[in-house]
């Protein structure tokens, strides 16, 4: 979907939610700047085989058990199985609050569980992380839904690939499926925000983030995508150098 249609589904949707708009505060968190530094680092180290495997022992077990999580990060991702999100971040017990379904798809379950992140753990990143080779979204493309249940969970990603092909009707093979898994992460961010006053409204006062990405499961690389309606990051507050990671859970 193109900014300028997010823009405006944003603005509709802030105009039917003013006694949120007075009343919304979610809790504090890391700011998504610094969160996403978190993430690159991550991913820079897994790629390279540098990964330090932090916060995986019986001693952040504890911590997290006794005083509940407080991830920095909202990763809505596939299910594939080569996509895994802690692994690919590198990245410990409680630090990401992470959601899979085939194809990444924003609909009301996901949704709801990323308002959780968000609302109740105060997570001020929220990522989808779309990936190559996205079984998915290439069932889409080529047209061989094998189930009335898969029809109805890939239904999100149809306006995905049908923006690809009307902008472009002589994509194919590679080329085409590679456009529709980054066009279905734009799609599933804009769903985000259709389905998500709460989200929406937090995204418009700088309060959280919505980055798309896609992963390389070859080269194991993530590339970060400016494709969604946010605000510049709110001036105050250092960025965490690439070697901090976030503090335990209190």
């Amino acid at each position: 979907m193109p900014s300028v249609q997010l823009h405006l589904a944003l603005a509709c949707l802030l105009a039917l939610v003013p006694p949120l708009a007075a009343t919304y505060e979610p809790p504090e968190g890391i700011p998504h700047a610094d969160a996403l530094l978190l993430l690159t680092a991550g991913n820079r180290r897994f790629a390279a085989g540098e990964a330090i495997h932090f916060q995986q022992d019986a001693l952040r077990r504890s911590e997290t058990a006794r005083n509940g999580q407080t991830p920095f990060a909202a990763i809505l991702t596939c299910s594939d199985s080569r996509v895994a999100p802690e692994l690919i971040f590198d990245q410990g017990i409680g630090c990401l609050f992470v959601v899979r379904i085939a194809g990444n798809v924003a609909q009301t379950d996901e949704v709801a569980s990323l308002e959780y992140a968000v609302n109740h753990l105060g997570t001020r990143l929220v990522v989808v992380l779309g990936h190559t080779k996205c079984g998915a979204v290439t069932a889409v493309v080529d047209n061989a839904i094998t189930s009335p249940n898969l029809e109805k969970l890939v239904q999100p990603i149809g306006p995905a690939v049908a923006h690809v092909l009307d902008a472009n009707p002589s994509l194919c093979g590679p080329a085409l499926l590679d456009a529709a898994i980054r066009a279905n992460v734009a799609q599933a961010i804009a769903d985000i925000i259709r389905l998500s006053p709460s989200i929406t409204l937090a995204v418009t006062r700088g309060q959280v983030r919505i980055v798309g990405a896609i992963y390389d499961i070859e080269s194991g690389t993530v590339q970060f995508m400016e494709n969604a309606p946010n605000p510049p990051t709110p001036p105050g507050g250092e960025a965490l150098d690439d070697s901090e990671q976030p503090e335990p859970d209190r």
